[in-house]
């Protein structure tokens, strides 16, 4: 079920609807404000642990909410009122935090081995385009295709009269980063704090669902390309900021 096959929205979700592209256009300017003055690249520093979870909360409202926009207007529909949109939303943005802070983890552990040869100039670039290449592998794997068709196919929740509002976005949270976890593991690759590859990402993940018919394979021959030209022209790729390049900006965490 996607956009084409909502049928005619009543007003009530078209007010919904308005709210959540309201919602995330303004995650977007928050998050281009947090992000003003942080290195762009590869391996840059996430900040403290308040710092990060705040900004990857309004990141993932800003990339995630237009992807998800069928999933709310049918989980409102099936409740009958708008109030189920603000507890699916929280419940599904909870997911993404959760996996956030896990990367958060993962990446500070590594960050604390002070491997020497992670440096960009050494095989830091071999190690971005490598991750790169796995999240394009990834999308043509079995799990892959399970997570994605049921992030596109809502009838689960019209059919669900067992959860709220708040476990439906829980459930369809973890469907999402089921589906999507290496995108977002591509976009630190990329740089986590690069607003041009955020974008980028986004629109990768809002085409697998909004699209009449998925692209797994198209966005797995695009992180090709990604892949490739990270690990042999960085410097060509356009909003690519490559570590040591130049001077790194003052970070200003706000």
């Amino acid at each position: 079920m996607s956009l084409t096959s909502l049928g005619r929205w009543r007003r009530s979700e078209l007010k919904v609807a308005t709210v959540v592209v309201g919602v995330a256009a303004g995650a977007w300017a928050l998050t281009a404000d947090r992000m003003a003055g942080m290195n762009a690249g590869p391996g840059a520093e996430l900040g403290s642990l308040s710092w990060f979870a705040i900004s990857w909360l309004l990141m993932m409202a800003a990339m995630m909410l237009p992807a998800i926009m069928p999933a709310v207007i049918v989980c409102v529909r099936r409740a009958g009122r708008a109030g189920e949109a603000g507890q699916f939303v929280a419940g599904y943005l909870a997911v993404w935090l959760a996996a956030g802070l896990v990367a958060y983890a993962g990446a500070g552990s590594v960050r604390s081995l002070q491997f020497g040869f992670l440096a960009w100039g050494n095989a830091g670039r071999w190690v971005a385009a490598t991750l790169i290449a796995a999240a394009g592998v990834y999308q043509l794997t079995p799990s892959k295709d399970t997570c994605l068709r049921r992030c596109r196919d809502h009838r689960m929740i019209l059919r669900d009269h067992r959860r709220g509002g708040l476990g439906l976005g829980i459930q369809h949270g973890g469907f999402c980063v089921g589906c999507s976890w290496v995108l977002m593991a591509a976009l630190f690759a990329l740089g986590v704090m690069n607003l041009t590859w955020m974008g980028v990402v986004a629109a990768l993940i809002a085409a697998e669902r909004l699209l009449p018919r998925p692209a797994p394979l198209v966005v797995a021959l695009i992180l090709a390309g990604l892949s490739v030209s990270v690990a042999l022209v960085p410097g060509d790729l356009p909003g690519f900021t490559t570590p040591g390049s130049h001077p790194p900006p003052a970070m200003q965490m706000r």
